[in-house]
């Protein structure tokens, strides 16, 4: 619970929906919104949350009202397999 009230806002482009009566998980999606993975959250810490959201590409701001770089503005998106040069990720 403290993940999803204290952290998710400090972290760019990751959100929360309730699902009533649905165990929680992280819900992976593409550019175009598509469904790529989920990840069941049910047996894991906040601390393990946060270290997964962080490997997989997740900005974590300092603060909800710091502005992302430039640079993060599309994490953690990445281009599609064996198509590294993708522009419009």
């Amino acid at each position: 619970k403290a993940f999803v009230t204290q952290d998710i806002p400090l972290y760019h482009n990751l959100e929360m929906k309730h699902l009533p009566g649905a165990d929680p998980e992280l819900v992976l999606l593409g550019h175009r919104h598509e469904e790529l993975e989920r990840i069941p959250l049910s047996d894991m810490t906040r601390e393990e949350i946060n270290a997964l959201v962080q490997e997989l590409g997740f900005y974590r701001k300092a603060s909800p009202d710091e502005p992302v770089p430039p640079e993060y503005l599309r994490a953690p998106a990445r281009p599609a397999e064996g198509d590294p040069d993708r522009g419009d990720l």
